[in-house]
């Protein structure tokens, strides 16, 4: 044998046992890594740890990195994605992160720059966060105080007792023109959009408007590279075909939060201009809580700010006749009203609470809520909190509404589904309002305002509507206390022996003066602006300042009316203790 021959059969001897010997030395090394790391960052811990990761390759900004919060084993990147400007506070929502997980305000801190130092590298002011709130499956809201001299609202975030702030992607919206929400109606998108100065309680022409949809990935996001015609347009609210790749799959979660905008045609410009967005396409749908045997008969849509002293006994009186589903949604409350309706769906109570941050837009929000509660409910009523039904004694003339005599438990439910069982065309019931003044109180009734208020004006002030859900014309038109239907449906005005609503509207100085903050709906002067201080939306007489009138307790005091106030002590309070429902502490509380 040569000595060539010899050194192949060397070498085909050798190679398997250095092969051997290199994948025990490299599968040592593995394990000895992943011991190391088990012994620093355990995986079946349930404890949320954060963790700042700079990035030493940077050059750029030394004082910018990459979040990572660990969330459940896995380590998720927090980003700003978005920022808007409002009158108070600087909104941020956040990718990443989760509210009930390391994401709360004493976690974090607002950071702001000077205006022509957005490198970084200049000197930063600091200040605490207003509060963290959920907003939807992939982003978290984060609200800071307005900055102060001149520093930039293009506010920052970091941990707090960090140097570095949060990466972010963002530009600075404006709360008055940016395209804001969206959500999947069946085989069209809803899009609710501020900034197209439309006319109140009235169709637009869509033709001048189109709908931009970023299908690309994610750090392109405001690159809008698929557009559909609008479908309808009125107020706020643009409807558009879906673009062909989302009706052919049908699943719009798939798309990870497709954005969406708005573009307006301009008079002799042929390119249209886009709104601002920070708009993502949801699929609403209901949330698992809908009844095995069928849809709610009655749901109830409300818009509040700060009523998380009044919600429970809004919600459980009107439980009692026959309310099944409620929605909740809040317009930037910090009175610990999110507590306030975990309780109450703790108890049964079938509520739930939706982030809504955008001022001005009660009308929006409630075509945005009959969206969400179409696959859920038959009949929604659209009403406030301080609004509460009253059912009289039914006389026979109106013995088709309910049964003759006083109202039973589920009495309100029963007369929606009487008025489905004999007419097919009626898609809306009306029901006046009268509104109540301070009943000689000055401090807010201990028992609630069915038992405390009972005086009022003499004349009903508008109505408020229950309306069907599938009868609404497609352009989702409100003024807040009417829908407009699709053609061939119709409304029906209930007598006042059938039903009426006790709306306590001018309540104790203390719960009023609230109102002078900002009103919700978006076509309302607000209470300090000097506009319209003839209108019935303002109190007669009282001007544009908080200041209490020295006979405000007799004000708005014409008729003595007990009547919901005699129902609800015989009929709801515990025959035991005399406690109505809502004196009682939720349950579960110490």
């Amino acid at each position: 044998m040569s000595s060539s021959d010899q050194r192949r059969n060397r070498k085909r001897i050798l190679r398997p046992s250095l092969f051997s010997v290199r994948s025990l030395l490299l599968c040592f090394s593995f394990l000895t890594f992943l011991y190391l790391l088990s012994y620093t960052l355990p995986f079946t811990s349930s404890v949320f740890r954060p963790v700042l990761v700079v990035s030493s390759l940077s050059l750029l900004s030394t004082t910018t990195a990459k979040s990572i919060q660990t969330f459940g084993g896995v380590l998720l990147p927090l980003e700003i994605e978005d920022r808007v400007l409002f009158p108070d506070h600087v909104l941020l929502l956040v990718t990443g992160g989760r509210k009930d997980g390391l994401m709360n305000d004493d976690k974090l801190e607002c950071v702001y720059f000077i205006e022509e130092d957005r490198n970084y590298s200049g000197a930063s002011a600091v200040n605490k966060v207003l509060s963290v709130d959920e907003y939807d499956e992939f982003r978290i809201i984060v609200r800071c105080p307005l900055p102060v001299g001149n520093y930039s609202a293009a506010t920052d975030l970091r941990w707090r007792g960090e140097d570095r702030v949060f990466e972010d992607s963002s530009s600075l919206k404006h709360w008055n023109r940016v395209t804001y929400a969206a959500a999947i109606d069946e085989s069209s998108v809803v899009v609710f959009v501020k900034g197209l100065n439309l006319r109140a309680d009235r169709k637009s022409d869509p033709s001048q408007f189109s709908c931009h949809f970023a299908l690309g990935k994610r750090e392109r996001k405001d690159r809008y590279v698929t557009r559909t015609k609008a479908l309808t347009a009125a107020q706020e609210v643009v409807r558009c075909a879906l673009p062909r790749r989302l009706r052919v799959h049908g699943n719009v979660d798939s798309f990870d939060g497709i954005r969406v905008t708005i573009g307006v045609q301009q008079p002799h410009v042929r390119r249209r201009l886009l709104v601002p967005s920070v708009a993502k396409v949801s699929n609403l749908g209901y949330d698992g809580r809908k009844m095995s045997e069928g849809k709610y008969e009655l749901c109830v849509c409300t818009m509040v700010w700060n009523q998380g002293s009044a919600i429970r006994e809004w919600i459980m009186y009107h439980a009692w006749l026959g309310v099944e589903r409620w929605f909740v949604y809040d317009n930037n409350s910090d009175d610990g009203i999110d507590e306030v309706v975990r309780n109450l769906d703790r108890e049964n109570y079938n509520v739930s609470r939706h982030v809504w941050p955008w001022i001005k837009t009660q009308e929006a929000g409630f075509s945005h809520c009959a969206v969400r509660a179409k696959d859920e409910c038959k009949w929604v009523s659209f009403m406030d909190v301080d609004e509460y039904f009253h059912l009289p004694y039914t006389t026979p003339k109106h013995q088709r509404f309910r049964k003759l005599g006083y109202a039973e438990q589920g009495s309100l439910r029963t007369l929606v589904a009487n008025v489905s069982s004999w007419s097919s065309t009626i898609a809306e019931i009306r029901t006046s309002c009268h509104s109540f003044g301070p009943s000689g109180l000055s401090a807010a009734p201990p028992q609630g305002v069915t038992v405390g208020y009972s005086c009022r004006l003499q004349s009903p002030e508008r109505h408020k509507s229950i309306v069907r859900a599938d009868a609404l014309d497609p352009t989702l038109l409100n003024v807040v206390h009417h829908f407009h239907l699709k053609k061939g449906f119709k409304y029906l005005n209930l007598p006042a022996t059938a039903a009426v609503i006790n709306h306590y509207k001018y309540q104790v100085w203390e719960v009023f003066r609230a109102k002078f903050y900002r009103r919700v709906a978006t076509y309302v002067a607000d209470w300090q602006q000097n506009q319209n201080e003839g209108s019935r939306d303002r109190a007669p007489g009282l001007g544009t300042e908080a200041i209490e009138p020295p006979d405000w307790p007799q004000k708005f005091c014409e008729v003595w009316d007990t009547g919901l106030r005699d129902f609800v002590l015989a009929n709801l309070a515990d025959f035991n203790t005399g406690l109505l429902p809502w004196e009682a502490p939720p349950a579960g509380a110490q």
